[in-house]
């Protein structure tokens, strides 16, 4: 969604967004879980003393998911950038009150990657890359490199295509999985998602993106894949 969609659109589309995590139709529950998991273990070892770390989420929605995992965590601060302007209040409410500093823009993470600010230590996004372009996607992970600190991690959340699969073979089966396994949705939602998904999603190729990765500096870790063959969580890590 863009930063200037009406109210109305907004509220349209954040409903549907909310039934799918709700019903678990993209395998949120298990994503969480592997998410949470991933962090703690980096936490965990990071160095004794290493100052708490800043967190930026690109693509942060309205933290419906994550929010209880965030709060949890021993953070030196956290940034949620989003797009849609209209969900950030809800990402800041869901968050509620924690012991670190949090802050809110409607920015395209594009621009995020792009500028020279001080490096943070934790990129986390999900499910917002596949918006972008395959070159797109490169530059972002080569600007993102950038703006890591060392010993940092970039955790990335997404749908993702079959090695040599095309976008097109993609399209299919995920408009047949929308369409025989969605049905708690009513049917005009299921059409949305279909229109959106034909539209603008471009997932990227599983093995040319983690040649990508490699090639911008990265050291790519499949964390956790759904298990519809789309979703999946990887971990990057800079060599």
């Amino acid at each position: 969604m863009h930063s200037a969609v009406p109210m109305d659109l907004f509220e349209q589309n954040w409903s549907i967004y909310r039934a799918v995590v709700q019903h678990d139709l993209m395998g949120h529950a298990d994503l969480t879980a592997a998410t949470a998991l991933a962090l703690r273990s980096w936490l965990e070892a990071r160095a004794p003393g290493t100052r708490p770390p800043l967190a930026v989420d690109l693509g942060c929605g309205d933290l419906s998911a994550l929010a209880p995992v965030w709060r949890q965590l021993p953070l030196g601060g956290y940034e949620g950038i989003d797009l849609t302007a209209q969900v950030l209040p809800l990402a800041r409410q869901a968050l509620g009150a924690v012991p670190y500093p949090s802050r809110w823009q409607a920015a395209d993470l594009r621009v995020w990657a792009a500028s020279n600010d001080e490096p943070v230590d934790l990129i986390h996004t999900a499910f917002a890359l596949h918006h972008l372009s395959d070159s797109e996607k490169a530059e972002f992970l080569r600007q993102a490199r950038q703006r890591l600190a060392p010993g940092g991690l970039l955790l990335w959340a997404d749908v993702f295509r079959d090695p040599g699969e095309s976008r097109q073979d993609y399209l299919g089966r995920y408009r047949h999985r929308i369409h025989s396994q969605w049905s708690v949705l009513p049917a005009e939602a299921r059409t949305q998602v279909i229109d959106h998904i034909d539209q603008l999603d471009h997932p990227a190729d599983r093995a040319v993106i983690v040649r990508q990765a490699e090639a911008a500096g990265w050291r790519w870790t499949w964390l956790w894949n759904g298990p519809q063959r789309a979703e999946g969580l990887a971990q990057l890590e800079p060599i």
